[in-house]
């Protein structure tokens, strides 16, 4: 589910794929993060939403860089495997 979401308690709502950008252009496939459309990704402010597009800085100062995101997904990916 959208990890903005879960961050703010709403649970696993469903996602979109959400591709990390560096100077413009996509990191890879393997940048990704599942965030919720409309919503956390986009067209969330009629849903009282901070969305990533267009509210970048808004977003991160709120949920943490998308790097950050990423890093909590991975973290708990190895945590749940063992």
């Amino acid at each position: 589910g959208c990890i903005a979401c879960q961050r703010d308690g709403l649970g696993n709502r469903a996602a979109a794929v959400h591709h990390i950008l560096r100077g413009g252009q996509r990191m890879g496939h393997l940048f990704t993060l599942p965030l919720c459309d409309p919503g956390h990704h986009q067209g969330g402010q009629p849903l009282g939403m901070v969305s990533r597009h267009p509210w970048w800085a808004r977003f991160e100062a709120k949920y943490g860089t998308e790097l950050e995101l990423l890093a909590m997904l991975q973290n708990e990916r190895k945590a749940s495997h063992g």
